[in-house]
């Protein structure tokens, strides 16, 4: 018995080793979204309100500014969760390879902040949460590959047709609780960044 479970022990072990934390940025955001959710739900949703919440505050509260980046990383269930970590994680790891973890983590700062400040100017008595318009600029960034300069894929204007299309549609028609605003902010973002990342690297 000893021999076996020493044996078991080692298969574990070699298991382990050959698992790759492959895309930091990716699995850290998966990561950190599934901790706010959980603590979100410990806190009776105090906690996300509170610090995952983007909406108009105080310009006097650091948390108002605070919350113009954090607000990616709340959700309001483990629906609204899974729905967006799923995307990431299918298309984060080759978004991740193709422009690099700090390229990475600039895209999902400057996406979550655009969107933050742009819903509180135009949409003050909103408040967004989750990681929705992160999800759309990977969409498009993913349909974003082997462009070379000056010229606009084919790939990623189906894509904005597609996916912005319908929700600027659902913005226009249809009236439910999730931030159409977001989603299209996120492919706006995702579509300027990713052509000029990619023309100037074609330079």
């Amino acid at each position: 018995d000893y021999f076996i479970t020493n044996r078991k022990e080692g298969i574990t072990m070699k298991i382990f080793k050959k698992i790759s934390y492959n895309a930091p940025v990716t699995l850290s955001f998966a990561l950190l979204s599934l901790l706010v959710l959980l603590a979100g739900y410990l806190t009776n949703g105090k906690l996300t309100e509170m610090l995952f919440y983007c909406y108009r505050g105080s310009p006097f509260n650091p948390l108002t500014y605070i919350r113009l980046f954090t607000h990616c990383l709340g959700h309001v269930n483990w629906q609204h969760y899974i729905g967006n970590i799923s995307y990431i994680l299918l298309l984060g790891g080759l978004i991740e390879e193709k422009y690099g973890s700090k390229n990475l983590l600039k895209m999902i700062l400057v996406t979550a902040f655009v969107s933050g400040v742009l819903n509180i100017l135009f949409f003050p008595n909103i408040a967004i949460t989750g990681a929705s318009g992160v999800v759309f600029m990977f969409i498009v960034l993913a349909s974003v590959t082997s462009v070379r300069s000056g010229q606009i894929p084919l790939t990623m204007i189906l894509v904005v047709m597609i996916y912005l299309g319908q929700e600027i549609y659902n913005a226009i028609f249809i009236t439910d609780s999730i931030s159409q605003f977001s989603h299209i902010i996120g492919g706006v973002m995702g579509a300027t960044i990713g052509l000029k990342m990619n023309w100037t690297n074609k330079r």
